[in-house]
């Protein structure tokens, strides 16, 4: 009987333990979403993309040392910086030179560093054939990709994954958010940006993750998987999985 309830205690207080860990960013955060270096455009996806959940799902922490790959026009980038800024250390890896030097001069990013700079993309059939040694970084506590995981040939997603495998140290968080696809689905022109979740899974685990769990965030009942997700009918509210993984110990 005592034992059943020390079992209680522990399953009740440990979420409060969590939720306390993660108060400090969420702080960062909700002043970073507020900052001026964001536009307009940005702020209005906010209540869609729903940062704030989403990285506390994935476990960010304010003194990690974090990657975020293909940033692109620097979305989550203007949130997880000014977050990392006193405690952590905060990359961006894969064709991360244009926004790194879009944002290099603004005031709370002066630490952002470039990493795996001579990653090279080349687009082919199916996707971008990525071609890096490594990420040039170790003991990385989370590597994130939002939305990125479709951009890669099946070659190009094996190597990136490899390739955070190693960057990451052992217990380190791989973070990924992508559209998703119809289980199985052939390829088409309505589906090239998006992933079978099923698939993304197994891949990842062929590069050594374990699977750790998945979130709802970004389920949309409105997206019925049918149409690419630029069309009017869907961009903006397309169905995502966000899925997160772990470098075994």
């Amino acid at each position: 009987m005592k034992f059943k309830c020390a079992a209680m205690v522990i399953v009740m207080i440990s979420p409060l333990v969590s939720a306390s860990e993660f108060d400090s960013v969420k702080a960062k955060l909700e002043a970073a979403m507020q900052a001026d270096v964001r536009t307009e455009q940005e702020t209005a996806r906010d209540p869609n993309r729903l940062p704030i959940e989403t990285l506390e799902f994935f476990g960010l922490r304010d003194d990690m040392r974090v990657i975020e790959l293909m940033p692109g026009g620097g979305w989550y980038t203007k949130l997880l910086a000014p977050v990392l800024q006193e405690n952590g250390d905060f990359y961006l890896a894969i064709g991360a030179e244009r926004v790194l030097s879009s944002l290099s001069s603004v005031a709370g990013f002066e630490n952002v560093k470039l990493t795996a700079a001579d990653a090279s993309l080349n687009r082919s059939q199916g996707g971008y054939a990525l071609s890096m040694e490594s990420l040039e970084v170790k003991d990385a506590d989370m590597v994130f990709t939002f939305r990125n995981y479709h951009n890669f040939s099946v070659a190009g997603r094996m190597n990136m994954n490899e390739k955070v495998f190693d960057a990451l140290k052992p217990g380190g968080i791989y973070a990924v958010v992508d559209h998703t696809r119809r289980h199985m689905e052939p390829g088409s022109g309505e589906n090239g940006r998006r992933v079978d979740p099923v698939l993304a899974i197994k891949e990842i685990q062929s590069a050594g993750f374990e699977f750790v769990d998945f979130a709802d965030l970004h389920y949309r009942a409105v997206d019925e998987l049918l149409l690419e997700v630029g069309r009017p009918t869907v961009t903006g509210q397309t169905d995502r999985w966000t899925l997160k993984f772990r470098k075994p110990e």
